[in-house]
């Protein structure tokens, strides 16, 4: 069984940065943020998978930068030039090394304030 625990959400003024945390426990293969937004659907942020190119929602390109220490089983989610459409609950996910299934973390709040 994997758990994922995102940590660093919080409130920022509009221009300012965060960085989210998920740590996994448990044999995982790729991680990627998705958000979701009051009234909206999830949607995928970035995400990142050994040996392939890093993927982000074109809204954050230039802006989000998704890493990952795999040492530490740990990826994170540098956000700066926060914008108030960034605001939502930030969901980690990943998924299973073996059992191939989609893991998902509690979700973190973002907020953005104009």
């Amino acid at each position: 069984q994997v758990q994922l625990v995102e940590s660093g959400g919080g409130l920022v003024q509009a221009g300012g940065s965060l960085r989210l945390s998920c740590v996994a426990s448990g044999s995982i293969s790729s991680m990627a943020w998705y958000r979701q937004a009051p009234g909206k659907q999830r949607e995928l942020v970035a995400s990142i998978t050994s040996g392939e190119p890093t993927t982000y929602a074109d809204s954050v390109k230039g802006r989000f930068t998704i890493s990952r220490e795999n040492a530490k089983n740990t990826a994170y989610l540098q956000m700066n030039s926060l914008k108030p459409e960034d605001t939502g609950v930030y969901y980690c996910h990943a998924k299973g090394l073996f059992t191939k299934r989609d893991y998902w973390g509690q979700g973190t709040q973002v907020t953005v304030s104009s």
